[in-house]
């Protein structure tokens, strides 16, 4: 059954909120992110190899912790976002968005009638048909989180355009990428990369759509804050695991010498 949105209702309430991402696809990295305290976790599919059914366990695990899971998909097919929602997804980040147009499409496929086009089913999230349809389809146009991601130079210089789409829940940046696009490959301390970023969260800022910043430099948790933004990506579990991992062998053969 479709559970209460927990991330959408406190970026409501403007709490502070935290999330993952996760690239290693199994349930047992779910269990780390929500043991660890975090509010949301985005399954990534966009560079992660993982098959349908891997997806729907994560999600189930995130729902047993009350952890809300969005994916994050390759591309904006609508049979895809159809099938991930269908599996229980509370949201879908899509990636690249450089027109209102496109993302206007991704949310009419991800909302039912009369906000969207998505096919109707009673799977899991409608809890098999147990309880009326038609109540369910409102509660999910509800839940349902889509989350634009602005990550390129094209997408930052129509960014008021695309924050001023209906039903869209959040912008999340996309530094990397976006440096690359304006032509310093992951030279995200630069002043153009860095304006880009500030122009995406003005044009959200304006529309009254929540911002979701990805710290990467000391210092960036401090200043996102400052700017009034309280919605935070602390990188994948899998670099997180990487660099700790890392750390402790240096540390231990340190100790050796």
């Amino acid at each position: 059954m479709l559970r209460t949105n927990l991330l959408k209702q406190k970026l409501v309430a403007r709490e502070p909120v935290y999330g993952l991402i996760s690239s290693i696809p199994a349930p047992a990295a779910i269990e780390l992110i929500a043991e660890a305290g975090f509010d949301f976790v985005i399954i990534d599919m966009e560079h992660v190899l993982i098959n349908p059914e891997t997806v729907e366990n994560m999600i189930r695990t995130a729902e047993s912790y009350a952890l809300t899971p969005l994916v994050r998909v390759a591309d904006l097919n609508p049979k895809t976002l159809l099938r991930l929602l269908d599996g229980g997804a509370q949201g879908i980040v899509l990636p690249m968005i450089e027109s209102a147009e496109s993302l206007a499409d991704s949310i009419r496929a991800c909302k039912y009638h009369p906000q969207g086009t998505r096919s109707l089913n009673a799977g899991r999230p409608g809890a098999f048909g147990k309880h009326s349809l038609a109540e369910y389809i409102g509660l999910a146009n509800q839940q349902i989180m889509v989350v634009a991601m602005i990550e390129s130079a094209e997408g930052v210089r129509r960014a008021a355009e695309i924050a001023a789409v209906p039903g869209l829940d959040m912008i999340l940046e996309g530094a990397a990428d976006l440096s690359q696009s304006l032509g310093t490959p992951w030279q995200i301390d630069r002043p153009e990369v860095q304006q880009a970023l500030l122009a995406s969260w003005q044009a959200a800022t304006a529309a009254g759509v929540p911002y979701c910043a990805i710290p990467r430099q000391p210092g960036d948790h401090e200043r996102w804050l400052a700017r009034g933004v309280n919605s935070f990506v602390l990188g994948d579990e899998r670099g997180i695991a990487f660099r700790a991992l890392q750390a402790r062998l240096a540390a231990t053969s340190a100790e050796g010498k």
